[in-house]
């Protein structure tokens, strides 16, 4: 980094990206935002230049950055890696801290707190957050996890058997066989209680203890959001159960377009069932359950939109979505379910699938929308 580039990067004022310091701030304090550029999307620190934007420099370029080094090393869990240099602006020295976004995250103080970053601010993170990080991780899946307030009696155990007879073929003898299936599949904690998958999947009552898990659909009169709503439902239940109820909203507001093929009439959807069906499961599966929102699935006059909570997974992109393949799964228990029960392929082709039958039916692209809280697919109206 030049001169030049230093005072641009000054002139732009701290923000999600950037912090400043002075020399004498404390050891915990430059742990702290350390460890929130790591935990985020990765920053600098410029050690130097007061809140204000105005340089001051430091004393010693080579005590700071071995300094920083040890702060990095010995203050931060896992150590975070950092990259320094140091630019004179008018014979005063400014240290340039450069902290990637961490491939070990979560990252902690040497006191065992999580910080992230908000806007041009460190802040603790909150127990969302930090679920979030580690799934998007790996280190643990959302999904899995015990619904601490569920006994195994709110489970619907009899709609669990249908299931293993109707998808698998298999028919439970005892109640330890059935447990044990239960456990198996990730539906129940080895101390009899539930998981967010068993409940969304078998719960008697799913919204009592996931009240996210929930889908809106509305049919809007004009393009707006603030046009008027023809009809609004807010639709709750088992997975399987809610899949059911999008499907007949979406039927029951659809407009059918009437054929003459031979010598009967025939009449079809104006956007085909299959590819609006493949965009709510995908939805369902995917979607961030950590985020307290609901699916919405949302009927304009022009277009169809469905949103879903959450970013993208790590690694998943728009574009390796729309080219097939890209599997990387947020709640792979909730997925496999869906794969045994036929809903879903095991092959990362259904956006592509979706894509390819509007285009082949309307003429028209689907448009894919990431956006900080959510994921939206904008579908084409005749």
């Amino acid at each position: 980094m030049n001169t030049i580039e230093l005072l641009e990067l000054i002139n732009k004022e701290e923000s999600y990206h950037l912090e400043f310091k002075l020399e004498d701030e404390n050891n915990e304090d430059f742990a702290k935002t350390i460890v929130c550029f790591a935990n985020t999307d990765g920053g600098k620190i410029l050690i130097g230049v007061d809140d204000n934007g105005n340089i001051i420099g430091v004393e010693e370029v080579d005590k700071v950055m071995f300094r920083l080094d040890d702060i990095a090393m010995n203050r931060c869990a896992p150590p975070v890696s950092i990259i320094q240099e140091s630019v004179i602006v008018d014979d005063k020295k400014v240290v340039i801290v450069h902290i990637d976004k961490g491939s070990q995250r979560p990252y902690r103080t040497k006191s065992g707190q999580y910080y992230v970053r908000a806007s041009n601010r460190c802040r603790q993170a909150s127990r969302e957050e930090l679920l979030r990080i580690f799934q998007t991780n790996q280190s643990l899946y959302y999904d899995e996890l015990p619904v601490t307030r569920a006994i195994l009696s709110d489970l619907d155990l009899s709609a669990f058997k249908d299931f293993l007879s109707n998808y698998l073929d298999i028919t439970i003898e005892n109640n330890n066989d059935l447990k044990n299936f239960l456990i198996n599949f990730h539906l129940l904690s080895k101390n009899d209680i539930p998981t967010i998958t068993g409940i969304l999947f078998f719960g008697k009552e799913p919204q009592k203890f996931i009240p996210e898990a929930r889908v809106i659909c509305a049919n809007i009169s004009g393009t707006d959001f603030g046009d008027t709503a023809l009809e609004h439902q807010e639709l709750k239940g088992t997975i399987p159960v809610m899949i059911i109820y999008v499907e007949n909203f979406l039927k029951s507001n659809l407009k059918k377009l009437h054929q003459i093929k031979d010598f009967s009439p025939e009449s079809e959807y104006e956007i085909p069932l299959t590819a609006l069906r493949e965009a709510v499961i995908n939805a369902i599966a995917h979607r961030d359950y950590t985020i307290s929102a609901p699916i919405r699935v949302i009927l304009f006059a022009d277009r169809i939109e469905i949103h879903s909570p959450g970013i993208l997974p790590n690694t998943v992109t728009v574009e390796s979505m729309k080219v097939g393949g890209s599997h990387v799964l947020r709640n792979p228990t909730i997925y496999n379910l869906l794969v045994k029960m036929k809903m879903v392929t095991d092959l990362g082709s259904g956006v592509r699938r979706m894509i390819k039958l509007i285009k082949e039916h309307t003429n028209k692209e689907v448009d894919l929308i990431t956006t900080e809280n959510e994921f939206i697919v904008k579908i084409p109206r005749k």
